[in-house]
């Protein structure tokens, strides 16, 4: 199944719907302890971590921003501080083969290349679409490959193309690839238009259905497809997903090699399966890719 773009949160497998508001409105870190899953990677990889510019390995850490409402690659633990999910665990590993140590920050999701560009973050790891647009602000370190899909609550009329939100009110997060498709498609309808809500977390989108203010959500596709999962039939997912492209990792145009050194520290871990036991671990590995690049934007 393709899975797309950016960008639920479970507490304890309890149903994001009705929790996801107070997850969401925690900001914390998670230090270097994270990950949920072993990385079993083999250590500090010396060709990236040569890469890594003086100023970070001064400082020892890489500050990463996540938007923890997007289970299962960013979202909090059951104490309701700790990021947790795929993203938080690459990071780990990433920062392993580098030598460094990793702080994740919860901050809503359209703020962060913002604060990439102004250096308060060295790295976002968000499920960011790596697009011709985002590019122009920041480089992307490709590492996933995703879509978009639609959900709605339990017995409702099935969307499957963006041609049939004319005429609906639509939850989505702020910031987001989905944003930007639902607001472009209000443009072209002929019958109705578009109600775009939007939110700044996922969480927020996916209670705006739950609640009855939207009629249908979007979020990527491994986002979309766990949300409903543990809905325990609240919400059913449509069938077709849509705009299969790139997740990258948010690096500023300012940092020099880090980018580079990201993309051997990835490849590194490709190689030596920590970044397939991450996604394994998390259920998502029909988004793995073999060959990271740097802005590998397909549009």
């Amino acid at each position: 199944m393709p899975w797309n773009n950016r960008r639920f949160t479970i507490s304890a497998g309890l149903l994001v719907v009705t929790l996801g508001v107070t997850a969401a409105c925690s900001s914390s870190s998670s230090g270097g302890n994270s990950s949920t899953v072993t990385s079993g990677s083999s250590g500090v990889d010396k060709t990236a971590a040569a890469l890594v510019p003086a100023a970070i390995k001064s400082k020892g850490t890489l500050i990463v921003a996540a938007d923890a409402s997007y289970a299962p690659n960013e979202f909090l633990s059951s104490d309701q501080k700790t990021v947790i999910g795929m993203d938080p665990d690459l990071a780990k590993a990433l920062g392993s083969a580098l030598g460094l140590k990793i702080q994740v920050k919860n901050v809503t999701f359209d703020s962060i290349i913002t604060g990439l560009v102004s250096g308060k973050y060295d790295l976002g790891m968000s499920s960011f679409t790596d697009n011709k647009q985002r590019e122009r602000q920041v480089n992307f370190v490709t590492y996933f490959s995703a879509g978009t899909s639609f959900f709605e609550k339990k017995g409702s009329p099935v969307i499957n193309s963006l041609r049939q939100l004319c005429g609906k009110k639509v939850a989505v997060e702020s910031g987001t690839t989905q944003e930007t498709d639902a607001k472009a498609e209000a443009k072209k309808c002929t019958s109705g238009t578009v109600n775009v809500e939007s939110f700044p977390t996922q969480s927020g989108a996916n209670l705006a259905l739950s609640s009855g203010r939207a009629d249908v959500a979007m979020a990527d596709s491994p986002v979309a497809a766990y949300q409903v999962k543990q809905s325990n039939g609240a919400f059913q997912l449509s069938p077709s997903s849509y705009g299969q492209a790139p997740y990258g990792i948010a690096v500023p145009k300012s940092a020099g090699t880090l980018d580079q050194a990201i993309l051997d520290a990835l490849k590194a871990l490709i190689a030596n399966g920590t970044y397939t036991r991450i996604l394994t671990h998390w259920g998502i590995q029909s988004g793995a890719i073999t060959t990271p690049v740097i802005n590998g934007a397909i549009s």
